[in-house]
């Protein structure tokens, strides 16, 4: 008569190894911490860079997606300080005019003077705001960069041409200098920028994209190009930003180039001596700095997965020790190696996955406490890495309770059962 071998469904075994783990629910805990700290790093990270660029992304596309911003130096997230930058000469006048006349493909060229040798401290009744950034820019700039006024009206050809003492401002100078009062009644208010006299003509509307809440608009105080060239003869850096035509993006950043090398005298063999900063460029220079963020936290996360990983072996092979007398009754009655290797692999696997499974949790909890207390950071948890967390936990089950396991199935029943 042939003897029938009982069969340990999946099932079962998922069951004894949720069993084994309630039984001893502070030391289960304590194993899997490093796997919560691994997923919890891993996942509250990627949230936060997630939020950053999509910030980011949004900003950019705000000011235009088919602007250049042309300057002599390198521009973006990433700033080069090569020695070779430092003897760069400033661009000029002349060179947005070429642009103009030789770009067929490019709509606006507006110009924008760095303002640095001259005191930008705004003055009004006895109150001084020294964030403001102060910039000349031509009567085009709102154009190039998609700017518009809530109050009163942007600069004009004839405030630049006749070198008015006028300025259009962000919505941080609003609160600072006149609490209480709205836009429109702060436009024609005359305040002192660096002694000297100016009328506000506008406040610019605060753009609906921001990265933590503010950008640099908010503290602008715009006057016209020409008043700055006069009041800061000093300053010489200035910023061409360039607006191509709708379809021609490709067209006019290739004239750009090619007219700035001859304005330039730059040789063909050689390399730019200037800096052209695309949507494009910019979210790929920012994607390099997240992504060197995102490996310093996927290395701070794997050394809590590998303290994690290693407790789990640890547990488990007290775990083969103390259900000795167990693996040789289940052995006894039928079960072969690959039921106990898989019953092991299983506790450890479903160990690390509620562990996971915590540190999603608890990921998500942060994320939305960092929402809550400080609203200006963006977070958004991505899809990936939950997904990411959950299976690297189980892989980590599976990697570390391999030893156990097949030292568990290797038992001799018979010395299993005389155990003490």
């Amino acid at each position: 008569m042939r003897l029938r071998v009982p069969k340990f469904m999946s099932s079962e075994i998922l069951r004894m190894s949720l069993d084994s783990i309630r039984a001893h629910k502070l030391r289960s805990f304590l194993t899997v911490f490093g796997i919560v700290i691994g997923v919890v790093v891993v996942i509250v990270v990627a949230s936060l860079l997630t939020g950053v660029r999509q910030s980011v992304v949004d900003v950019i596309a705000e000011y235009g997606t088919n602007n250049i911003y042309a300057f002599h130096l390198s521009t973006g997230f990433t700033n080069s300080s090569r020695e070779e930058e430092r003897t760069r000469k400033p661009f000029k006048e002349e060179d947005a005019e070429a642009i103009k006349r030789g770009a067929p493909a490019v709509e606006t060229v507006a110009s924008v003077l760095l303002v640095a040798w001259w005191d930008s401290t705004i003055q009004y009744q006895g109150k001084n705001y020294r964030r403001g950034q102060l910039q000349g820019v031509t009567a085009n700039y709102a154009d190039a960069s998609n700017l518009s006024v809530s109050a009163g009206r942007f600069l004009s050809e004839a405030d630049d041409q006749n070198r008015r003492s006028v300025m259009v401002i962000g919505v941080n100078l609003v609160d600072a200098l006149f609490p209480g009062k709205t836009a429109e009644q702060i436009v024609g208010t005359e305040v002192k920028l660096g002694g000297r006299p100016f009328e506000i003509i506008g406040v610019l509307e605060k753009r609906k994209n921001a990265i933590f809440g503010e950008n640099d608009e908010d503290n602008a105080v715009f006057v016209p190009f020409r008043t700055a060239r006069q009041v800061s003869p000093g300053s010489e850096y200035i910023l061409f930003i360039i607006r191509a035509r709708e379809g021609q993006f490709r067209e006019a950043l290739d004239q750009t180039e090619e007219i700035l090398r001859r304005q330039r005298g730059v040789k063909f063999n050689e390399p730019n001596n200037f800096d052209l900063g695309t949507a494009d460029k910019f979210i790929s220079q920012f994607d390099s700095i997240m992504g060197m963020i995102g490996l310093i936290a996927i290395a701070v996360s794997s050394v809590g997965l590998l303290v994690g990983g290693i407790g789990v072996m640890n547990i488990m092979l007290v775990s083969v020790t103390e259900r000795t007398q167990e693996i040789g009754v289940r052995k006894a009655i039928g079960a072969r190696r690959r039921d106990i290797v898989r019953q092991f692999l299983y506790e450890a696997m479903t160990l690390t996955a509620l562990g996971g499974i915590a540190g999603v949790i608890i990921a998500v909890l942060i994320s939305k406490i960092i929402g809550l207390l400080l609203p200006s950071l963006p977070a958004s948890i991505p899809l990936w890495a939950v997904i990411a967390g959950l299976l690297v936990s189980v892989f980590v089950g599976l990697v570390f309770g391999v030893w156990p396991a097949r030292k568990a199935s290797r038992l001799d029943p018979i010395e299993c059962l005389r155990y003490e």
